[in-house]
Protein backbone atom coordinates (compact mmCIF):
# COMPACT_ATOMS: atom_id res chain seq x y z
CA UNK A 1 0.00 0.00 0.00
CA UNK A 2 1.51 3.40 -1.35
CA UNK A 3 2.29 5.66 1.76
CA UNK A 4 -0.28 8.60 2.47
CA UNK A 5 1.32 11.94 1.45
CA UNK A 6 2.32 13.84 4.03
CA UNK A 7 2.90 18.10 4.68
CA UNK A 8 4.10 19.93 7.27
CA UNK A 9 0.63 22.32 6.71
CA UNK A 10 -2.62 22.22 4.81
CA UNK A 11 -4.53 25.32 4.14
CA UNK A 12 -7.91 24.76 3.09
CA UNK A 13 -9.59 27.32 0.73
CA UNK A 14 -7.79 29.76 -1.22
CA UNK A 15 -9.73 33.17 -0.59
CA UNK A 16 -8.41 35.98 0.79
CA UNK A 17 -7.58 34.47 4.25
CA UNK A 18 -5.97 31.11 2.40
CA UNK A 19 -4.03 33.11 -0.20
CA UNK A 20 -2.42 35.45 2.69
CA UNK A 21 -2.01 32.07 5.06
CA UNK A 22 0.20 31.00 2.20
CA UNK A 23 2.17 33.93 1.58
CA UNK A 24 2.58 33.97 5.00
CA UNK A 25 4.21 30.93 5.20
CA UNK A 26 6.63 31.34 2.59
CA UNK A 27 7.93 34.18 4.34
CA UNK A 28 8.61 32.45 7.29
CA UNK A 29 10.44 29.61 5.57
CA UNK A 30 7.82 27.21 5.01
CA UNK A 31 7.29 25.62 2.06
CA UNK A 32 6.15 21.92 2.84
CA UNK A 33 2.58 23.12 2.49
CA UNK A 34 -0.62 22.75 0.23
CA UNK A 35 -3.49 24.56 0.03
CA UNK A 36 -6.68 22.73 -1.09
CA UNK A 37 -9.55 23.87 -2.65
CA UNK A 38 -13.04 22.60 -3.59
CA UNK A 39 -13.18 24.69 -6.91
CA UNK A 40 -11.08 25.04 -9.91
CA UNK A 41 -10.19 28.58 -9.65
CA UNK A 42 -8.95 30.81 -6.31
CA UNK A 43 -11.09 34.03 -5.26
CA UNK A 44 -13.13 32.22 -2.32
CA UNK A 45 -16.58 34.53 -1.95
CA UNK A 46 -14.84 36.70 -4.71
CA UNK A 47 -15.06 33.97 -7.78
CA UNK A 48 -18.42 32.57 -6.52
CA UNK A 49 -20.20 35.66 -5.74
CA UNK A 50 -20.30 37.30 -9.90
CA UNK A 51 -24.27 38.31 -9.53
CA UNK A 52 -25.04 41.57 -11.58
CA UNK A 53 -23.50 44.89 -9.64
CA UNK A 54 -21.66 42.56 -7.30
CA UNK A 55 -18.81 44.96 -5.57
CA UNK A 56 -17.30 45.71 -2.30
CA UNK A 57 -18.70 47.87 0.61
CA UNK A 58 -15.05 48.77 1.66
CA UNK A 59 -12.46 50.65 -0.16
CA UNK A 60 -10.41 49.12 -2.17
CA UNK A 61 -7.18 50.53 -1.12
CA UNK A 62 -8.23 49.08 2.25
CA UNK A 63 -9.65 45.82 1.27
CA UNK A 64 -6.39 44.24 0.15
CA UNK A 65 -3.10 43.01 1.62
CA UNK A 66 -0.95 45.46 3.19
CA UNK A 67 2.24 43.58 1.63
CA UNK A 68 0.59 42.97 -2.14
CA UNK A 69 -0.51 46.78 -2.15
CA UNK A 70 -2.09 47.83 -6.07
CA UNK A 71 -1.92 51.02 -7.22
CA UNK A 72 -4.08 50.15 -10.43
CA UNK A 73 -7.67 50.36 -8.36
CA UNK A 74 -10.34 51.49 -10.97
CA UNK A 75 -12.63 52.91 -8.59
CA UNK A 76 -12.52 53.98 -4.40
CA UNK A 77 -15.05 50.63 -4.38
CA UNK A 78 -14.17 47.97 -6.59
CA UNK A 79 -16.24 45.42 -8.68
CA UNK A 80 -16.09 41.84 -8.10
CA UNK A 81 -13.87 41.31 -11.16
CA UNK A 82 -11.63 43.34 -10.06
CA UNK A 83 -11.48 41.50 -6.53
CA UNK A 84 -10.97 38.38 -8.14
CA UNK A 85 -8.05 39.36 -10.44
CA UNK A 86 -6.19 41.18 -7.69
CA UNK A 87 -6.01 37.71 -5.91
CA UNK A 88 -5.29 36.19 -9.35
CA UNK A 89 -2.58 38.30 -9.31
CA UNK A 90 -1.32 37.58 -5.53
CA UNK A 91 -1.51 33.69 -6.32
CA UNK A 92 0.97 34.57 -9.45
CA UNK A 93 3.46 37.10 -8.15
CA UNK A 94 3.82 35.46 -4.67
CA UNK A 95 4.16 31.75 -6.47
CA UNK A 96 1.76 30.09 -4.87
CA UNK A 97 0.19 28.27 -8.21
CA UNK A 98 2.85 25.03 -7.59
CA UNK A 99 1.25 24.98 -3.75
CA UNK A 100 -2.70 24.48 -4.67
CA UNK A 101 -4.71 21.72 -5.16
CA UNK A 102 -7.60 22.73 -7.54
CA UNK A 103 -10.92 20.20 -7.44
CA UNK A 104 -9.54 19.34 -3.66
CA UNK A 105 -12.73 19.55 -1.36
CA UNK A 106 -11.93 18.75 2.23
CA UNK A 107 -14.51 15.73 3.03
CA UNK A 108 -13.41 15.17 6.32
CA UNK A 109 -10.36 15.84 8.54
CA UNK A 110 -9.79 13.74 11.82
CA UNK A 111 -7.14 14.10 14.59
CA UNK A 112 -4.64 11.17 14.63
CA UNK A 113 -3.14 11.31 18.20
CA UNK A 114 -0.61 8.47 17.78
CA UNK A 115 0.88 10.10 14.90
CA UNK A 116 0.08 14.26 16.36
CA UNK A 117 -1.29 15.19 12.72
CA UNK A 118 -4.22 15.61 11.06
CA UNK A 119 -5.35 12.76 8.71
CA UNK A 120 -7.58 14.58 5.59
CA UNK A 121 -9.49 12.93 3.19
CA UNK A 122 -10.45 15.10 -0.33
CA UNK A 123 -12.06 14.57 -2.87
CA UNK A 124 -8.99 14.12 -5.11
CA UNK A 125 -7.27 12.00 -2.80
CA UNK A 126 -5.77 12.02 0.90
CA UNK A 127 -3.01 13.07 2.82
CA UNK A 128 -1.91 14.25 6.42
CA UNK A 129 -0.50 17.24 7.86
CA UNK A 130 0.82 18.44 11.41
CA UNK A 131 -0.95 22.04 11.03
CA UNK A 132 -4.28 22.91 9.32
CA UNK A 133 -5.33 26.43 8.96
CA UNK A 134 -8.57 26.39 7.75
CA UNK A 135 -9.23 29.24 5.93
CA UNK A 136 -12.73 28.80 4.33
CA UNK A 137 -14.23 31.60 5.35
CA UNK A 138 -18.04 32.94 6.96
CA UNK A 139 -19.76 33.27 3.38
CA UNK A 140 -18.73 30.46 1.41
CA UNK A 141 -21.21 27.95 1.95
CA UNK A 142 -24.88 30.01 0.94
CA UNK A 143 -28.13 29.53 2.74
CA UNK A 144 -30.95 28.63 1.38
CA UNK A 145 -35.05 28.54 3.42
CA UNK A 146 -36.46 25.72 3.65
CA UNK A 147 -40.34 27.04 1.54
CA UNK A 148 -42.87 25.07 1.00
CA UNK A 149 -43.76 24.61 -2.60
CA UNK A 150 -40.01 25.23 -3.59
CA UNK A 151 -39.47 22.19 -5.28
CA UNK A 152 -42.11 22.05 -7.34
CA UNK A 153 -41.72 26.03 -8.75
CA UNK A 154 -42.03 25.62 -12.81
CA UNK A 155 -39.58 28.64 -12.95
CA UNK A 156 -35.76 29.54 -12.52
CA UNK A 157 -34.60 29.46 -9.00
CA UNK A 158 -30.43 30.60 -7.78
CA UNK A 159 -29.18 31.50 -4.74
CA UNK A 160 -27.31 35.11 -5.34
CA UNK A 161 -23.83 33.21 -4.68
CA UNK A 162 -24.68 30.91 -7.58
CA UNK A 163 -26.02 33.15 -9.84
CA UNK A 164 -27.00 31.75 -13.22
CA UNK A 165 -25.57 33.53 -16.00
CA UNK A 166 -26.78 31.65 -18.73
CA UNK A 167 -30.22 32.71 -17.75
CA UNK A 168 -31.54 35.58 -19.17
CA UNK A 169 -33.69 37.68 -16.82
CA UNK A 170 -34.60 40.40 -19.33
CA UNK A 171 -38.40 40.17 -19.72
CA UNK A 172 -39.02 38.10 -16.88
CA UNK A 173 -40.89 38.48 -14.14
CA UNK A 174 -38.74 38.16 -10.84
CA UNK A 175 -38.66 37.81 -7.24
CA UNK A 176 -35.97 38.58 -5.13
CA UNK A 177 -36.00 37.46 -1.77
CA UNK A 178 -33.88 38.93 0.89
CA UNK A 179 -32.45 42.60 0.99
CA UNK A 180 -29.16 42.21 2.09
CA UNK A 181 -25.65 43.25 1.10
CA UNK A 182 -26.08 41.58 -1.84
CA UNK A 183 -29.78 42.42 -2.53
CA UNK A 184 -29.40 45.63 -2.83
CA UNK A 185 -26.80 45.07 -5.45
CA UNK A 186 -28.58 43.21 -7.25
CA UNK A 187 -31.94 45.07 -7.62
CA UNK A 188 -30.93 48.20 -9.02
CA UNK A 189 -28.65 46.32 -11.79
CA UNK A 190 -31.70 43.96 -13.00
CA UNK A 191 -34.53 46.68 -12.81
CA UNK A 192 -34.20 48.06 -15.88
CA UNK A 193 -33.94 44.63 -17.46
CA UNK A 194 -36.64 42.76 -16.21
CA UNK A 195 -40.85 43.18 -16.87
CA UNK A 196 -41.80 43.29 -12.81
CA UNK A 197 -39.81 43.16 -9.82
CA UNK A 198 -41.31 41.61 -6.38
CA UNK A 199 -38.53 42.33 -3.27
CA UNK A 200 -39.98 40.28 -0.28
CA UNK A 201 -38.62 42.33 2.76
CA UNK A 202 -38.88 40.65 6.34
CA UNK A 203 -36.49 43.54 7.83
CA UNK A 204 -35.75 46.77 5.87
CA UNK A 205 -32.03 47.82 5.50
CA UNK A 206 -29.98 51.04 6.71
CA UNK A 207 -28.74 52.56 3.53
CA UNK A 208 -26.35 55.29 3.18
CA UNK A 209 -25.17 56.60 -0.16
CA UNK A 210 -22.07 54.89 -1.69
CA UNK A 211 -19.71 57.47 -2.52
CA UNK A 212 -17.97 55.64 -5.74
CA UNK A 213 -15.57 57.22 -8.40
CA UNK A 214 -13.21 55.99 -11.13
CA UNK A 215 -9.75 57.06 -9.58
CA UNK A 216 -7.77 59.36 -12.07
CA UNK A 217 -5.39 57.97 -14.34
CA UNK A 218 -2.78 60.70 -12.59
CA UNK A 219 -4.19 59.18 -9.00
CA UNK A 220 -2.64 55.74 -10.09
CA UNK A 221 0.18 56.74 -12.17
CA UNK A 222 1.29 59.16 -8.64
CA UNK A 223 0.68 55.84 -6.90
CA UNK A 224 2.71 54.11 -8.65
CA UNK A 225 5.78 56.26 -8.67
CA UNK A 226 5.56 56.95 -4.77
CA UNK A 227 3.92 54.27 -3.08
CA UNK A 228 4.01 55.99 -0.20
CA UNK A 229 0.87 57.64 -1.07
CA UNK A 230 -0.68 54.37 -1.42
CA UNK A 231 0.34 53.86 1.87
CA UNK A 232 -1.03 56.86 2.93
CA UNK A 233 -4.32 57.13 1.44
CA UNK A 234 -4.65 53.35 2.76
CA UNK A 235 -3.99 54.77 6.46
CA UNK A 236 -6.29 57.53 5.95
CA UNK A 237 -9.06 55.31 5.72
CA UNK A 238 -7.98 52.94 8.16
CA UNK A 239 -7.55 55.98 10.71
CA UNK A 240 -11.41 57.03 10.25
CA UNK A 241 -13.30 53.76 10.71
CA UNK A 242 -10.68 52.83 13.68
CA UNK A 243 -12.21 56.48 15.31
CA UNK A 244 -16.06 54.92 14.12
CA UNK A 245 -15.70 52.08 16.35
CA UNK A 246 -16.84 53.20 19.97
CA UNK A 247 -20.18 54.56 18.70
CA UNK A 248 -20.51 51.01 17.57
CA UNK A 249 -19.46 49.14 20.68
CA UNK A 250 -19.78 51.85 23.52
CA UNK A 251 -22.26 54.66 22.38
CA UNK A 252 -24.69 52.90 20.34
CA UNK A 253 -27.27 56.17 20.95
CA UNK A 254 -24.47 58.49 19.52
CA UNK A 255 -25.51 56.98 15.99
CA UNK A 256 -29.06 58.90 16.12
CA UNK A 257 -27.07 61.17 13.83
CA UNK A 258 -26.20 58.42 11.07
CA UNK A 259 -30.03 57.22 11.14
CA UNK A 260 -31.04 60.87 10.29
CA UNK A 261 -28.41 60.94 7.27
CA UNK A 262 -29.72 57.40 6.14
CA UNK A 263 -33.16 59.00 6.25
CA UNK A 264 -32.78 61.99 4.06
CA UNK A 265 -30.92 59.09 1.38
CA UNK A 266 -34.10 57.63 1.13
CA UNK A 267 -36.34 60.67 1.09
CA UNK A 268 -34.58 61.76 -1.67
CA UNK A 269 -35.26 59.04 -4.24
CA UNK A 270 -38.50 57.55 -2.13
CA UNK A 271 -41.57 60.27 -2.23
CA UNK A 272 -44.48 57.98 -1.64
CA UNK A 273 -45.32 57.78 1.81
CA UNK A 274 -46.12 54.22 2.22
CA UNK A 275 -43.37 52.88 0.64
CA UNK A 276 -41.16 55.21 2.80
CA UNK A 277 -42.96 53.58 5.87
CA UNK A 278 -41.91 50.25 4.61
CA UNK A 279 -38.44 50.79 3.87
CA UNK A 280 -37.86 52.76 7.04
CA UNK A 281 -35.92 50.35 10.02
CA UNK A 282 -37.08 50.06 13.75
CA UNK A 283 -33.79 49.16 14.94
CA UNK A 284 -30.95 51.29 15.83
CA UNK A 285 -28.44 51.66 12.63
CA UNK A 286 -25.04 49.41 13.08
CA UNK A 287 -27.39 46.49 14.49
CA UNK A 288 -27.76 44.92 10.71
CA UNK A 289 -24.93 45.82 8.33
CA UNK A 290 -25.15 49.16 6.98
CA UNK A 291 -25.21 48.74 3.78
CA UNK A 292 -24.27 51.44 0.72
CA UNK A 293 -25.57 52.03 -2.18
CA UNK A 294 -26.95 55.24 -4.39
CA UNK A 295 -28.96 52.88 -6.59
CA UNK A 296 -31.41 51.06 -4.46
CA UNK A 297 -34.02 53.43 -3.45
CA UNK A 298 -34.23 54.92 -6.90
CA UNK A 299 -34.76 51.33 -8.14
CA UNK A 300 -37.27 51.06 -6.10
CA UNK A 301 -39.02 53.82 -6.62
CA UNK A 302 -39.70 52.59 -10.38
CA UNK A 303 -43.09 51.38 -11.75
CA UNK A 304 -41.87 47.81 -12.28
CA UNK A 305 -40.88 47.21 -8.58
CA UNK A 306 -43.29 45.85 -5.92
CA UNK A 307 -41.61 45.68 -2.29
CA UNK A 308 -43.23 43.66 0.20
CA UNK A 309 -42.71 44.14 3.58
CA UNK A 310 -42.95 40.58 4.42
CA UNK A 311 -40.98 37.37 3.77
CA UNK A 312 -41.69 34.57 1.54
CA UNK A 313 -43.74 31.92 2.86
CA UNK A 314 -45.28 29.91 0.18
CA UNK A 315 -45.30 28.73 -3.23
CA UNK A 316 -47.89 27.85 -5.29
CA UNK A 317 -47.10 26.44 -8.89
CA UNK A 318 -45.75 29.90 -10.27
CA UNK A 319 -47.36 31.90 -7.40
CA UNK A 320 -44.73 32.96 -4.83
CA UNK A 321 -47.03 33.87 -1.49
CA UNK A 322 -46.02 36.17 0.92
CA UNK A 323 -46.64 36.25 4.90
CA UNK A 324 -49.09 38.71 4.75
CA UNK A 325 -50.52 36.99 2.16
CA UNK A 326 -48.81 38.98 -1.05
CA UNK A 327 -49.39 37.24 -4.06
CA UNK A 328 -47.11 37.56 -7.18
CA UNK A 329 -46.62 35.29 -10.74
CA UNK A 330 -43.18 35.18 -11.58
CA UNK A 331 -40.67 33.03 -14.02
CA UNK A 332 -37.45 33.55 -11.57
CA UNK A 333 -36.61 33.64 -7.57
CA UNK A 334 -33.66 34.44 -6.76
CA UNK A 335 -32.55 34.31 -3.19
CA UNK A 336 -30.54 36.40 -1.28
CA UNK A 337 -31.09 35.11 1.98
CA UNK A 338 -27.25 35.08 3.02
CA UNK A 339 -24.60 32.40 4.54
CA UNK A 340 -24.50 29.65 7.38
CA UNK A 341 -22.23 32.38 9.37
CA UNK A 342 -22.72 30.41 12.65
CA UNK A 343 -23.50 27.25 11.62
CA UNK A 344 -20.29 26.37 9.12
CA UNK A 345 -20.22 23.43 7.31
CA UNK A 346 -16.82 22.88 7.57
CA UNK A 347 -16.96 22.59 11.39
CA UNK A 348 -19.36 18.98 10.65
CA UNK A 349 -16.14 17.87 8.70
CA UNK A 350 -13.18 18.43 11.54
CA UNK A 351 -12.85 15.29 14.06
CA UNK A 352 -10.74 16.59 17.20
CA UNK A 353 -9.34 14.75 19.97
CA UNK A 354 -11.91 13.33 21.80
CA UNK A 355 -13.53 12.11 18.48
CA UNK A 356 -16.17 14.79 18.68
CA UNK A 357 -16.80 16.92 15.45
CA UNK A 358 -16.25 21.08 15.92
CA UNK A 359 -20.15 21.19 15.29
CA UNK A 360 -20.76 18.88 18.03
CA UNK A 361 -18.11 20.92 20.61
CA UNK A 362 -19.66 24.18 19.09
CA UNK A 363 -23.20 23.35 19.41
CA UNK A 364 -23.76 25.54 22.25
CA UNK A 365 -22.45 28.22 20.39
CA UNK A 366 -18.76 29.11 18.35
CA UNK A 367 -16.08 30.04 20.62
CA UNK A 368 -12.36 30.10 19.76
CA UNK A 369 -9.10 31.53 20.91
CA UNK A 370 -8.32 34.53 20.07
CA UNK A 371 -10.52 33.65 17.64
CA UNK A 372 -8.22 31.26 16.38
CA UNK A 373 -7.83 27.73 18.06
CA UNK A 374 -10.88 25.26 19.58
CA UNK A 375 -10.16 23.33 22.77
CA UNK A 376 -9.73 20.09 22.05
CA UNK A 377 -8.63 20.62 18.46
CA UNK A 378 -4.53 20.46 18.40
CA UNK A 379 -2.59 22.27 15.71
CA UNK A 380 -6.02 23.36 14.13
CA UNK A 381 -6.36 26.85 13.46
CA UNK A 382 -9.07 29.01 11.83
CA UNK A 383 -9.42 32.33 9.61
CA UNK A 384 -12.43 34.50 10.20
CA UNK A 385 -12.92 32.26 13.13
CA UNK A 386 -15.42 33.24 16.13
CA UNK A 387 -16.15 36.95 16.87
CA UNK A 388 -13.35 38.30 14.29
CA UNK A 389 -16.09 39.57 11.92
CA UNK A 390 -16.35 43.62 11.66
CA UNK A 391 -19.18 45.65 10.95
CA UNK A 392 -17.32 49.43 9.69
CA UNK A 393 -13.86 47.96 8.61
CA UNK A 394 -11.90 45.74 5.95
CA UNK A 395 -11.64 42.12 7.01
CA UNK A 396 -8.30 42.45 5.41
CA UNK A 397 -6.94 43.90 8.44
CA UNK A 398 -8.16 41.00 11.27
CA UNK A 399 -7.14 38.31 8.77
CA UNK A 400 -3.86 40.13 8.64
CA UNK A 401 -3.67 39.95 12.36
CA UNK A 402 -4.71 36.22 12.43
CA UNK A 403 -1.67 35.76 9.99
CA UNK A 404 0.42 37.04 12.54
CA UNK A 405 -1.03 34.60 15.24
CA UNK A 406 -0.93 32.01 12.74
CA UNK A 407 2.66 32.72 11.82
CA UNK A 408 3.95 32.69 15.81
CA UNK A 409 2.26 29.40 16.10
CA UNK A 410 4.78 28.00 13.26
CA UNK A 411 7.41 29.59 15.10
CA UNK A 412 6.58 27.81 18.90
CA UNK A 413 5.93 24.11 17.04
CA UNK A 414 9.66 24.42 15.53
CA UNK A 415 11.38 25.69 19.29
CA UNK A 416 9.32 23.24 21.19
CA UNK A 417 11.15 20.43 18.43
CA UNK A 418 10.26 16.90 17.55
CA UNK A 419 6.80 15.67 17.18
CA UNK A 420 4.03 18.35 18.86
CA UNK A 421 1.04 19.98 18.80
CA UNK A 422 -0.56 22.67 20.85
CA UNK A 423 -3.85 22.36 22.26
CA UNK A 424 -6.12 25.04 23.16
CA UNK A 425 -6.69 24.92 27.19
CA UNK A 426 -10.48 24.99 27.61
CA UNK A 427 -9.92 27.28 30.46
CA UNK A 428 -8.01 29.79 27.98
CA UNK A 429 -10.77 29.68 25.28
CA UNK A 430 -13.74 29.96 28.41
CA UNK A 431 -11.71 33.37 29.38
CA UNK A 432 -11.10 34.85 26.41
CA UNK A 433 -14.89 33.97 25.16
CA UNK A 434 -16.36 35.30 28.01
CA UNK A 435 -14.64 38.65 27.85
CA UNK A 436 -15.23 39.08 24.42
CA UNK A 437 -18.89 38.53 25.49
CA UNK A 438 -18.75 40.47 28.20
CA UNK A 439 -17.78 43.48 26.16
CA UNK A 440 -20.70 42.79 23.24
CA UNK A 441 -23.34 43.22 26.00
CA UNK A 442 -22.89 47.52 25.65
CA UNK A 443 -22.42 47.21 21.67
CA UNK A 444 -24.91 47.75 19.03
CA UNK A 445 -25.01 44.81 17.70
CA UNK A 446 -26.33 43.34 20.69
CA UNK A 447 -28.26 46.16 21.57
CA UNK A 448 -29.84 47.73 18.84
CA UNK A 449 -33.11 45.86 18.89
CA UNK A 450 -32.70 43.54 15.57
CA UNK A 451 -32.22 39.83 14.47
CA UNK A 452 -29.33 39.61 12.22
CA UNK A 453 -26.68 36.89 10.66
CA UNK A 454 -24.35 38.34 13.56
CA UNK A 455 -26.16 35.84 16.31
CA UNK A 456 -26.62 32.61 16.46
CA UNK A 457 -29.24 30.27 17.39
CA UNK A 458 -28.90 31.03 20.50
CA UNK A 459 -29.10 34.92 20.16
CA UNK A 460 -25.50 34.48 21.06
CA UNK A 461 -23.16 37.26 19.36
CA UNK A 462 -20.73 34.69 17.81
CA UNK A 463 -19.32 36.73 14.86
CA UNK A 464 -18.39 40.16 15.05
CA UNK A 465 -15.35 41.17 17.04
CA UNK A 466 -16.09 44.42 19.68
CA UNK A 467 -13.63 46.57 19.75
CA UNK A 468 -10.93 48.37 16.88
CA UNK A 469 -8.67 46.62 14.37
CA UNK A 470 -5.69 47.81 16.46
CA UNK A 471 -6.77 45.93 19.81
CA UNK A 472 -7.04 42.68 17.86
CA UNK A 473 -3.71 42.84 16.14
CA UNK A 474 -2.05 43.34 19.72
CA UNK A 475 -3.80 40.53 21.08
CA UNK A 476 -2.85 38.40 17.99
CA UNK A 477 0.49 39.38 18.03
CA UNK A 478 2.07 36.28 19.30
CA UNK A 479 1.44 32.93 20.80
CA UNK A 480 1.08 32.75 24.75
CA UNK A 481 1.97 29.17 25.04
CA UNK A 482 0.18 29.38 29.13
CA UNK A 483 -2.66 29.09 26.98
CA UNK A 484 -2.27 25.89 25.40
CA UNK A 485 -1.25 22.51 26.32
CA UNK A 486 2.22 21.56 24.88
CA UNK A 487 0.91 17.91 23.27
CA UNK A 488 4.01 15.25 22.60
CA UNK A 489 4.38 12.34 20.77
CA UNK A 490 4.76 8.87 23.45
CA UNK A 491 8.54 8.45 22.28
CA UNK A 492 9.30 11.92 22.35
CA UNK A 493 7.64 12.07 25.87
CA UNK A 494 10.11 8.85 27.04
CA UNK A 495 13.54 10.45 25.79
CA UNK A 496 12.82 13.83 27.70
CA UNK A 497 10.96 12.14 30.91
CA UNK A 498 12.85 8.77 31.37
CA UNK A 499 8.86 7.53 31.82
CA UNK A 500 8.96 3.81 31.29
CA UNK A 501 6.33 3.79 28.70
CA UNK A 502 5.56 0.72 26.33
CA UNK A 503 6.19 1.18 22.52
CA UNK A 504 3.38 2.84 21.01
CA UNK A 505 1.51 4.60 24.31
CA UNK A 506 1.66 7.94 25.15
CA UNK A 507 2.18 9.64 28.20
CA UNK A 508 1.30 12.90 29.95
CA UNK A 509 4.26 14.68 31.42
CA UNK A 510 4.40 15.58 35.20
CA UNK A 511 1.05 14.42 36.06
CA UNK A 512 1.43 10.62 36.46
CA UNK A 513 -1.51 10.32 33.56
CA UNK A 514 -1.65 6.77 32.29
CA UNK A 515 -0.57 4.93 29.65
CA UNK A 516 -2.50 5.22 25.90
CA UNK A 517 -2.25 9.05 26.20
CA UNK A 518 -0.52 11.83 24.77
CA UNK A 519 1.85 14.12 26.63
CA UNK A 520 0.62 17.22 27.93
CA UNK A 521 3.51 19.52 29.02
CA UNK A 522 2.19 21.99 31.01
CA UNK A 523 3.66 25.41 29.86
Amino acid sequence: MAEREHVRVAVVGSGFGGLGAAVRLRREGVTDFVVLERAGSVGGTWRDNSYPGCACDVPSHLYSFSFAPNPDWPRTFSGQEHIRAYLEHVTDTFGLRPHIRFDSEVKRMTWNGERLCWDIETSAGNLSADLVVSATGPLSDPKMPDIPGLDSFPGKVFHSARWDHDFDLRGKRVAMVGTGASAIQIVPSIQPEVERLTLFQRTPPWVMPRIDRAISGAERSLHRALPVTSRLRRGLLWGIRELQVQAFTKHPNELGFIEQLAKRNMARAIKDPALRAKLTPDYRIGCKRILLSSAYYPALARPNVDVVASGLSEIRGSTVVAADGTEAEVDAIVFGTGFHVTDMPIAERVVGAEGKTLAEVWKGGMEALRGASAAGFPNWMTIIGPNTGLGNSSMILMIESQLNYMADFVRQLGVLGGRVALDARPSAVHTWNRRVQERMKRTVWNTGGCTSWYLDANGRNTTVWPGTTSEFRRATRRVDLAEYAVVRAAADAREETGDGVKTGEGVKTGDGAKTGESAEVTA
